[in-house]
Order: C-alpha cells, then sequence, then structure tokens
C-alpha cells in the first residue's frame, strides 16, 4: 500500500495521502511520498492542475508525534535532505495551480498545506488548527501562513483554537463548502475550468495572484527564530511525548522566573 497515492486523469492529478489510521500525519514516508508525487506534477507538461486530499477523517494532522518520540526530534526528519528530496509544492517554486480538497481534519502541518494551496475546497464538518504552539513551536510566522487571514481569526489559530470550515470559509480562507460526497466533484469541476482557459493566462494569472499575497516581513522571520529559543526547550519533547503516551504534560516553562518577559527585541527595518 502506498501511503502517498497518485491519479491522474487527463491533465488533472490528484495527490491522495493515505495513511487513515494516524489521520495522514506528516510522516517520513508521506514527507517523501508527497515530495515526489509533486515533482512529477512540476516536471511532467502534461500536467496541468493537482488536487491534494486525504483518505479518512484527516485531510492531514500535521506532524508525525509518535515518529517525532521514537526519533527523539521535533519537525521534518534530516533524511529528507540527505536524499535530496525536494517538494516544489511547499518550496514555493511550483509554477501550476493546486487545488485542496478538505475531507477532515487540517491540523498544523496539514494546515498549513491548505494554506500553500491556490483554490480551497472543505467538507462542511472539516476542522482546522495551527497546533505549533501547543509543541512549542512559533509555527507560521516566519512562512507567513497567517497573513492570509483576518488578524482576530489569526490570532485564535496561533493559540491552537480549533475553527470550523464553515467559519474559515466565512472569513474567505475557504473557497467551497460541500458535503462529503460532492467533495471530488467539486474539486474536479474547479479542476476542469482552470484547462479551460489559455494556457499563458492560467500561468500568467497564478504568477500574479502568488505575488500579490501578503509577506512576512524579514524582521518577523528573524524574530520567531529568535524566540525558538526563549523558554524551556525540553518542553518541545514533552509535548510530544504526552501526546504519544496519551497524558498531560509536564511543562517546565522557563529556568528561571526573569525570562519570562526577557523577549528579544523586534529590530525595525
Amino acid at each position: 500500500m502506498s501511503f502517498v497515492e497518485t491519479e491522474i486523469n487527463g491533465q488533472i492529478i490528484t495527490i491522495r495521502l493515505n495513511r487513515p489510521e494516524r489521520l495522514n500525519a506528516l510522516s517520513t514516508v508521506i514527507r517523501e511520498g508527497m515530495a515526489k508525487a509533486f515533482t512529477r506534477f512540476d516536471k511532467d507538461e502534461n500536467l496541468e492542475v493537482a488536487i491534494l486530499t486525504g483518505t479518512g477523517r484527516g485531510f492531514c494532522a500535521g506532524e508525525d508525534m509518535k515518529e517525532s518520540v521514537e526519533r527523539g526530534i521535533a519537525g521534518s526528519p534530516k533524511e529528507m535532505v540527505e536524499k535530496n528530496l525536494v517538494n516544489p509544492f511547499q518550496n514555493g517554486t511550483l509554477q501550476k495551480p493546486v487545488i485542496a480538497a478538505v475531507n477532515g481534519f487540517a491540523m498544523g502541518g496539514g494546515f498549513m498545506l491548505v494554506e500553500r494551496t491556490d483554490l480551497r475546497i472543505a467538507v462542511k464538518d472539516a476542522v482546522f488548527e495551527m497546533s505549533e504552539a501547543k509543541r512549542w513551536l512559533l509555527g507560521g510566522y516566519n512562512h507567513g501562513h497567517y497573513g492570509n487571514l483576518p488578524h482576530p481569526i489569526a490570532t485564535e489559530m496561533a493559540f491552537g483554537y480549533r475553527i470550523s470550515a464553515e467559519r474559515m470559509y466565512q472569513v474567505g480562507f475557504v473557497n467551497r463548502l460541500v458535503d462529503e460526497k460532492d467533495l471530488m466533484s467539486e474539486a474536479n469541476s474547479m479542476a476542469e475550468h482552470l484547462l479551460t482557459l489559455p494556457p499563458a493566462a492560467r500561468v500568467n494569472t497564478l504568477y500574479m495572484m502568488k505575488h500579490m499575497a501578503p509577506k512576512i516581513p524579514t524582521n518577523i522571520s528573524d524574530l520567531a527564530e529568535k524566540l525558538h529559543l526563549h523558554g524551556d526547550t525540553e518542553d518541545r519533547m514533552e509535548s510530544r511525548r504526552a501526546f504519544a503516551e496519551k497524558r498531560k504534560p509536564n511543562y517546565n516553562g522557563w529556568l528561571n522566573s526573569e525570562d519570562r518577559y526577557n523577549l528579544p527585541k523586534l529590530e525595525e527595518k
């Protein structure tokens, strides 16, 4: 069984995360499979539109916590670099449209996958969450993942609240809200519309829209990196151990009380 399945229908490729028992969490094999699938989409001149979706109740649950605990590291495994696997969809070099067909939970890195897509369809009971605050990470800040949301909603997500697909549709993050049975037909309908456009119009419009999207200021990115060193970084692994062991985490917080508000300064640029 492949953990990342691909299906080609004419000029449309559907990339499906297929590890439903783990809500399609971003394990090493999922990351590698996605890199290969999107590289194929990027390089194949016969493929013009991609649909990204998942199997089961989850679109993608984000980082594979159990794998992180087993490896003793948090975040992306270094094997991706060692194997020279590059995902053009995630590194921003892809110049073909990607449609998200959100079939369920889109959490943490799963939400980031949706945010990187160009058009988004979600089932009515889908749920979105940025889980990074719960894992002692400042995920999203240095990549601009909150830039396309109204500030109060972005703040809510940054603190780890779950937000329904209906609310995300209301604030304009999701393009279409559909019943589960209509998800893939709607995604394919959107893809087919894109294929009716003159090729140059499709490519150039996507290029323009990507450049119009809000960009994170460099000083915010730098600040996020500094803040990762603020507090007890052991809490990062403790959050993952607690999740894997299904218990309440025991956080250290700060090594001493003076550290709490001794925050790095934002450099003006």
